[in-house]
């Protein structure tokens, strides 16, 4: 199994931040650093920053940060509230079920709460290290640190953003539980905070790394959600300008076939611009872990206990792929039936008659770590811990081109959304898109294609809430409009007496 990319991490000890004690290791091999902002100087900096790659993970100082940007509350938030994801195959989260699935939102879920304060959490570390960058003297160095921090700030908050929508603002380092008491900015107020993290990263990180420092974040990355961002504005023309210089950089390429993304090979591949790394092996002390496939793995028993499996494909989903998509079986496993094979993704194995009846096959592609680890028999640490989230890729890059394209019009630009379109159909094996559809008939193809490109990597819901789809398509399984956000977890309220509960909460 690869072991590039392992990060050590550094974690804050209070609610919303502060004592840092971070480190790195799968790009400097070194042992983690403790310091405060005064002790910084060269290395020590560096780690702080770069201890940030582990921290979104998990951490052993301030335990299940990772669960709140990777765990079971992140995949509620981001997967069971779509139409692609549900959580069934553990009778013990029926309360979840109703919860994320059915739109019975709760304020006091402890889900919800867990994910509010680990953003936060994530977010004073990133506070912690720009703090520290901001004590050295500016150089070339420091601003690739600076841009590395701001980046992970950005993107925490832009989970946030979406999530809840108006939230509290903090871009300082709290000292004490009384500085994190401050009020709600708007979601357009944190939006610009976003953009203006971003844009900074984008002009002081480098093109690329070398090697040794492989799935470092790059100008590339911060471009591409950016680029995002933008596109959840509706500024189109931005968000169109960012993804053409990304697609100029010809530093990515799309992976074929689809399934060789979510295999072993294709950790850290060509077209992958970021992802959240973690290994899993004998001895390791459970440093490198994440619980990211451990949550979604199948649900099952001997070399078939691969994970929990909050994280199902739903019947709507399976329903959905157009005849001949390549990516519905590299996407869709189904108890007691064989795996596929090898010409797309599987091993040749049958899977048992197990009591839920789809499976998230993206995860299952590491079962081969599973057995050449030699972890092939229960147990909780190593359940797909080893696996790598593919946070951004180049699909995205083209699918957001297409959309940005589309909406800005004229016949150049529907044709360069045409052919963007038609590079990811080609990979999945469909037809190409000949002609020239209507703005709205192009609409509805990128929608298809943006839904079977990325099932189960937490796109879908928000896809939908941004284009006022959401309460045509989830409004059968109890979705109104109110649930575009959810409502601000009671534990948080608690905590801040100047936080105020969403408007239709």
């Amino acid at each position: 199994m690869r072991q590039i990319g392992k990060l050590t991490t550094g974690i804050v000890m209070a609610a919303l931040a502060v004592t840092l004690l971070g480190g790195c290791k799968k790009f400097l091999d070194r042992k983690p650093l403790s310091a405060s902002i005064d002790d910084l100087q060269g290395g020590e900096l560096e780690g702080r920053v770069l201890g940030l790659y582990g921290a979104i993970r998990n951490s052993k100082v301030e335990p299940f940060v990772g669960d709140g940007l990777q765990g079971i509350a992140y995949l509620a938030m981001q997967g069971f509230r779509s139409d692609d994801a549900e959580i069934t195959a553990d009778p013990g989260a029926s309360a979840w079920h109703q919860t994320y699935d059915n739109f019975q939102y709760t304020k006091d879920d402890w889900g919800a709460g867990m994910y509010w304060s680990k953003h936060y959490v994530f977010i004073g570390l990133a506070n912690e290290a720009l703090a520290a960058v901001a004590e050295t003297t500016p150089t070339a160095t420091t601003k690739i640190y600076e841009s590395e921090a701001k980046f992970f700030r950005a993107y925490t908050y832009f989970d946030m953003v979406r999530t809840f929508g108006d939230v509290p603002k903090i871009d300082f380092v709290i000292t004490k539980p009384t500085d994190a008491h401050v009020p709600k900015v708007t979601a357009d107020a944190i939006y610009d905070f976003i953009e203006s993290d971003l844009s900074y990263a984008v002009q002081n990180l480098p093109l690329s790394w070398d090697a040794s420092y492989s799935g470092r974040l790059t100008a590339g990355a911060a471009k591409t959600l950016l680029a995002k961002v933008k596109l959840y504005r509706k500024k189109w023309s931005d968000a169109l300008s960012l993804t053409k210089e990304v697609i100029a950089s010809n530093q990515y390429e799309l992976v074929k076939p689809y399934y060789q993304i979510f295999k072993t090979t294709g950790e850290l591949s060509k077209e992958s611009i970021f992802e959240i790394q973690a290994s899993k092996s004998a001895g390791d002390g459970d440093t490198y872990w994440s619980r990211f496939g451990q949550a979604q793995g199948i649900r099952g028993s001997g070399t078939w206990d691969l994970g929990w499996g909050w994280n199902t494909p739903t019947q709507s989903l399976v329903d959905s792929y157009a005849p001949g998509d390549q990516r519905k079986d590299a996407t869709i496993l189904e108890s007691g039936k064989p795996d596929g094979g090898t010409s797309t993704g599987g091993y040749g194995l049958t899977l048992p008659a197990l009591a839920h009846t789809y499976w998230n096959k993206k995860v299952y592609n590491r079962y081969e770590d599973y057995l050449a680890a030699g972890l092939g028999t229960p147990n909780n640490e190593a359940q797909n811990t080893w696996i790598n989230q593919r946070v951004l890729r180049y699909a995205d890059v083209l699918l957001m081109a297409a959309e940005a394209a589309n909406e800005v019009g004229g016949a150049s630009n529907t044709s360069d959304a045409i052919k963007w379109v038609n590079m990811i159909r080609d990979r999945a094996g469909l037809a190409a898109i000949t002609g020239t559809p209507t703005q709205a008939e192009l609409r509805t193809i990128i929608k298809k294609e943006r839904r079977a490109e990325f099932a189960m990597e937490f796109e879908r819901f928000f896809d939908l809430v941004r284009w006022g789809d959401a309460t045509t398509v989830l409004g059968p399984l109890g979705y109104q409009n109110k649930h575009r956000y959810y409502p601000i977890p009671t534990a948080a309220l608690s905590d801040n007496p100047k936080l105020t509960q969403n408007p239709e909460w």
